[in-house]
């Protein structure tokens, strides 16, 4: 008598890794890190990067790392590149300017780029091609104020050397 061997087929979500970046535990993740505190009497609401960011430092670093497991849910789930590219920016921004002291912190807690992220990704999951398009709309807009923010400086240079002739010619002439 032979035994019939039968392969057990386990879903996706049995993988060990895979359940850390379900979106109830990514949302609970966002939750504690921007909003789960709120000050009484207040609408205003902060999480532990807000908190953590005082720390001289090591703060910002810790949080910034925290963050990063949103984008890294994000990329193992097949989000689009353009729109990790703007989830990198939203972090990016929040660790850069979170690093300044005091206002930093400030920053942080009215910035909230994980609940941004993870609003990003499950928009991205739900629908891919409206979050796709907002995205490239979105670094669009960047690259026009980084093109003016380059352009602007080299027009002011522009018209200083061209007044700075006429002075030089003027009074050259005299």
């Amino acid at each position: 008598m032979q035994a019939i061997a039968r392969s057990e087929v386990l879903s996706p979500r049995s993988r060990r890794a895979s359940r850390a970046f379900d979106d109830e535990n990514l949302d609970r993740l966002s939750h504690l890190l921007d909003d789960c505190f709120r000050v009484p009497g207040t609408r205003i609401r902060f999480g532990l990067d807000g908190i953590v960011g005082f720390i001289p430092g090591v703060g910002d670093v810790i949080a910034g790392i925290a963050s990063c497991a949103i984008i890294f849910a994000a990329w193992v789930r097949g989000v689009s590149y353009v729109t990790l590219a703007r989830m990198l920016v939203n972090w990016g921004t929040e660790v850069m300017l979170g690093a300044v002291p005091v206002a930093g912190n400030l920053f942080d807690i009215a910035w909230k780029a994980n609940r941004r992220n993870y609003r990003l990704l499950t928009g991205s999951l739900a629908d891919p091609r409206g979050v796709r398009r907002r995205s490239w709309l979105f670094f669009g807009v960047l690259c026009a104020i980084f093109a003016a923010m380059l352009a602007l400086p080299m027009l002011l240079l522009g018209w200083l050397a061209v007044h700075l002739m006429h002075a030089l010619t003027a009074a050259a002439a005299q």
